[in-house]
């Protein structure tokens, strides 16, 4: 009993940490108006290529590698979901390289905050929280055009969580070679190439390009699958499979984090 309510605190003194950390970040956002602005404008305009584009496409041609029009439409949806979410909770791992650069990854260090969460949760963008419920919404509406049981919605949500781990285990190894290399830029900016592949159901890739984007960088288990599940193409052995694979890329990132803590060597040494 004590133990869960030392969890509890636990878990309420990082949420206030959070909440701390995600409001500086909106107000110095905030302050910067203009690129505040371009920034929205930039995200909606962007967002807004993607559907049409894919809108045209699917009229075009009724749909394509077996998929009906609003099935790929769902896929893009999936995929849009998952990066904004990634990009709202991790974005100060885009600014990592300079805490290292400049030496201030010692003041991380020592403070009473774990320092994986510090660097992964330090930087929430605003701007993708805004666009975030209208996100949400197209989700639920195309989503809904499916047909989906309260099975395959469940199904769903976990394994749109799940992506959301494998993001964060993508995240925290960008991090780790931030420590061990001091490259931050090109390495996650390969991340996002490769992850922008799920926009499209992997099925249109042809072997073994499919298989690598299936099992050695899991694009396929982090967008296409969750986006399967609600059509109901995937079961429950391949749900829990997924899971087991998220939660188990988290545990070695982690371990490689670790490993990366190891070999820092901090400005005052």
């Amino acid at each position: 009993m004590k133990q869960s309510e030392d969890n509890f605190k636990i878990l309420k003194r990082y949420l206030r940490v959070y909440i701390k950390m995600a409001t500086n970040s909106f107000v110095v956002w905030l302050a910067r108006r203009s690129a505040f602005i371009i920034f929205l404008i930039g995200k909606i305009v962007r967002y807004s290529f993607y559907f049409g584009f894919l809108i045209f496409l699917v009229k075009s041609t009724n749909g394509f590698a077996g998929y009906t029009g609003n099935q790929i439409l769902f896929f893009t949806a999936t995929y849009v979901l998952i990066d904004t979410l990634a990009q709202f909770l991790f974005r100060s791992v885009y600014s990592f390289r300079q805490l290292v650069v400049s030496g201030d990854l010692d003041l991380v260090l020592v403070k009473p905050i774990n320092p994986l969460f510090r660097s992964l949760f330090g930087g929430a963008d605003p701007v993708d929280l805004i666009t975030l419920p209208a996100i949400i919404f197209v989700v639920v509406y195309i989503g809904s055009l499916l047909s989906p049981t309260l099975l395959h919605t469940t199904y769903y949500i976990l394994l749109v969580i799940n992506g959301l781990v494998i993001s964060a285990s993508f995240h925290i190894a960008v991090l780790s070679l931030g420590i061990i290399t001091m490259e931050i830029d090109h390495t996650v900016m390969i991340y996002r190439d490769l992850v922008s592949m799920g926009r499209l159901p992997i099925d249109i890739y042809k072997e073994p390009f499919k298989s690598l984007l299936t099992f050695i960088v899991p694009v396929g288990v982090m967008v296409t699958i969750p986006a399967k599940a609600l059509i109901g193409l995937v079961g429950p052995v391949g749900v829990v499979s997924s899971l087991i694979f998220g939660l188990a890329l988290l545990f070695f990132s982690i371990k490689f984090w670790h490993y990366a803590l190891k070999k820092y060597t901090s400005a005052s040494s």
